[in-house]
């Protein structure tokens, strides 16, 4: 069917898919216009790009504001770009990977720019054909592996001309940071180039501003300021004691180290002991305030040598808090310096490399080879642009199918598969083809109930893998009877993975009208099967705690012998009499009930059974067929980021499509484990078939009459009673006399 759209003159054909009427896309002009077709006419506003069955490179070209969405805009502007450069637009919908290179259209720039790309990426690559394929026009490293310059600001080694350019590019790489190039190999940039000579020139004008008070030690200044920093904490603690000694001389026992202290330790292993002894003070405080290398607390007897060494107090036996603040006044204007250090980065290099590199002025030619290869960006863009060509070329019909129609959801091949479609779950003999990707469970608790569909949710792990995944598989046939949340499945994903699916939760709704139909009964069966075990639990409870007081009874005092109690035949005439009433009341409803079905023709009789079921499973029945004709995957996936802009109808001919249920030869095996039947149950069951069959006998025997079958003779229609002779007119013969029948009588009337 053809019709006007109102937003355009173009005539757009309509078809009909899942219930739905729906635009068809079935030309490459139908493509071409996609910006003439009405918004409201889109099966689908916007999907993500992630999560799909797409190619995600596809999807990111065509999301051009990275948001994470594909929305109309986008669609329609990649198909004007498309059909504009492709001169047969009917080749969009085949969906080849293989384009000619005369069939890109040269009549417009950008055809023009895309054909030259395409001969020069052949080129590239030493091929020599008329054609270009996906995978060579996305190969970017083996496009760009022998080209220098590739108009992406990056410069490698390869694209320097003499060794000390290339020696330079690897320094940059290596202490500033590299950059990825189109060839695949790391590279440098503009900002990392200067970045690096800056910091040659910091680390040279630091260097030069250091005099001969900053290095007290000389090359030694270094190491005795780290020497010195090593004990400073605990050499000032030790001064403090003691000038609290000093201040308060009583306070000398707890400010050393107590005999309590030592006793501790010393029943143990003095040498793992090292943390508690390093505790203890420096050396033991005293009034004199002067730290006595001698005396050094044996932890830290290392750390002080070392001090004293690099410190040049090696002639001194000790030192005062003042000689202290002296050593530490030394190493200002060193610390001062070092404070001021700029150029780090740089500083492996060591000084003198430095300054040969500053020197050697290597910065202005780094700089122009950036320059000449961001010369080359636009046709280098125009290479990747070829690649975008590709993609769209290929994919992008596809992507309408899954867009714009859902063709490819309601394709009677199911061998197609719409890009949410995740895969088949294979769970109690039933195989469930119809599986999404879930992405936010959140979302789906509220949506996915408004589907009216039988859903599973599945969590998935990766067999002998660490990758998981939840999934939802939408079952549309068998039955609900095992399963329930715990139960193992299988996932199979589109490549073929193999997962191991557990269910997590399930929705409720109707699978079919063969379920709604027994549901009733099955209910009532359950029903009734839970009250009877509840019952028995009961009983069985109180049994047990009556036996069980009865035994404690028993063990606590032995009962007495009890006198018989005399029998009372009022009790038992009683309970005789409402045994017999009850009888009488049971076989009085089953002679009725004979009657009743005796009387009944065998076809109202069947009218009647057909109507009792119709009052029970009718209401079920209708209410599923509402929601299995309503079923509408449009919930779940708006729950996965979708817009869905109308009705995904799942309705029962495509429903029973998508679920698959195991179904066996009718073959007559012997099992070995069978369990026997019993005598008793085989005499039952012949007894059984014995009454029905008598009872079935007597019942057309009544009634196959209504079916014009003379069963057996008719009685006649009236006989006047025969008087009997009197006792005293024995032996005399008495005659019957006829009384002549009402329609006789009024004939004659007549």
């Amino acid at each position: 069917m053809a019709m006007s759209n109102k937003k355009g003159n173009y005539e757009w054909s309509y078809c009909s898919l899942g219930g739905v009427v729906r635009v068809n896309i079935q030309s490459g002009e139908d493509i071409a216009h996609l910006d003439e077709l009405d918004q409201k006419l889109w099966t689908v506003l916007s999907c993500p790009v992630s999560g799909l069955e797409f190619d995600e490179t596809t999807f990111r070209m065509l999301d051009t504001d990275s948001d994470g969405k594909i929305r109309v805009p986008e669609i329609i502007a990649a198909a004007k770009w498309l059909t504009s450069v492709i001169k047969n637009k009917d080749l969009i919908l085949k969906g080849d990977s293989v384009l000619p290179l005369d069939q890109i259209d040269t009549s417009n720039p950008a055809g023009a720019r895309l054909e030259r790309s395409a001969k020069q990426i052949l080129s590239n690559l030493k091929l020599n054909k008329k054609e270009i394929s996906v995978e060579e026009a996305s190969d970017s490293v083996a496009i760009f592996a022998e080209t220098g310059a590739n108009g992406d600001g990056v410069i490698t080694e390869a694209s320097a001309r003499g060794p000390e350019l290339k020696e330079v590019i690897a320094t940059i790489a290596k202490l500033i940071g590299s950059a990825p190039d189109r060839s695949g190999v790391q590279g440098v940039t503009a900002e990392g180039i200067e970045t690096f000579y800056a910091a040659l020139a910091d680390y040279s004008a630091w260097m030069a501003s250091a005099g001969s008070e900053c290095f007290p030690f000389g090359d030694d200044t270094p190491a005795a300021l780290a020497a010195l920093n090593a004990i400073k904490d605990k050499a000032e603690d030790f001064f403090m004691r003691c000038k609290l000694i000093a201040f308060s001389p009583a306070a000398a026992p707890v400010l050393g180290v107590t005999p309590s202290q030592i006793e501790a330790i010393g029943g143990g292993l003095l040498s793992g002991s090292t943390e508690e002894i390093a505790a203890y003070p420096l050396a033991i405080p005293s009034a004199s305030g002067v730290l006595g290398f001698d005396s050094v607390n044996p932890a830290w007897k290392g750390a002080v040598e070392a001090f004293r060494k690099l410190n040049g107090l090696e002639g001194k036996d000790g030192i005062s808090e003042a000689e202290w603040k002296e050593a530490e006044a030394r190493f200002n204007a060193y610390t001062a310096w070092m404070a001021a250090k700029k150029g780090e980065a740089v500083e492996p290099l060591g000084i003198d490399k430095v300054n040969a590199l500053l020197a050697a002025g290597g910065k202005t030619a780094l700089l122009d080879l950036v320059t000449a290869d961001k010369a080359l960006e636009e046709e280098a863009n125009a290479i990747d642009e070829v690649s975008k060509l590709m993609h769209l070329y290929r994919d992008f019909y596809k992507l309408l199918k899954n867009y714009v129609i859902l063709s490819d959801f309601y394709s009677p091949d199911r061998e197609v598969r719409a890009v949410f479609e995740a895969g088949d779950l294979y769970i109690d003999q039933r195989c469930c083809r119809l599986c999404v990707r879930v992405s936010d469970l959140g979302k789906h608790a509220d949506m996915s109930s408004l589907s009216g569909m039988f859903i599973l949710y599945c969590h998935c792990r990766l067999k002998g893998g660490s990758e998981t995944m939840d999934i939802l598989a939408v079952m549309t046939d068998g039955g609900t009877r095992n399963l329930r949340p715990g139960t193992n499945g299988v996932f199979y994903d589109r490549e073929g993975r193999d997962w191991d699916a557990t269910v997590t939760r399930i929705v409720e709704n109707p699978i079919s009208l063969k379920q709604a139909f027994w549901s009733p009964y099955i209910k009532f069966w359950n029903f009734c099967k839970g009250l009877l075990n509840k019952s028995v639990e009961e009983k069985d409870g109180k049994a047990l705690a009556e036996l069980e007081s009865s035994t404690s009874t028993a063990v606590a005092a032995p009962a007495a012998a009890s006198k018989p109690q005399p029998f009372d035949i009022a009790k038992f005439a009683g309970i005789f009499a409402a045994l017999g009433m009850a009888l009488g009341l049971i076989g009085s409803f089953c002679t009725g009930l004979v009657k009743g079905v005796a009387s009944t023709p065998w076809w109202g009789l069947l009218l009647i059974i057909a109507g009792i079921m119709l009052v029970i499973s009718g209401p079920a029945c209708f209410i599923a067929w509402g929601k299995l004709r309503r079923r509408n995957l449009g919930p779940v996936l708006n729950a996965n980021g979708w817009a869905v802009n109308s009705v995904v109808l799942v309705n029962i001919p495509f429903g029973r499509t998508l679920t698959s249920v195991a179904k066996y030869p009718r073959l007559k095996l012997d099992d070995p484990y069978a369990p026997k039947t019993p005598l008793w149950r085989k005499v039952l069951r012949w007894f059984l078939a014995i009454a029905i069959v008598t009872l079935t006998a007597l019942f057309f025997s009544d009634n196959l009459k209504c079916i014009g079958l003379p069963f057996h003779k008719e009685k006649p229609a009236a006989e006047a009673p025969v008087a009997e002779a009197p006792a005293e007119a024995a032996g005399t013969e008495t005659a019957a006399v006829e009384t002549p029948a009402e329609p006789a009588a009024e004939e004659t009337q007549e």
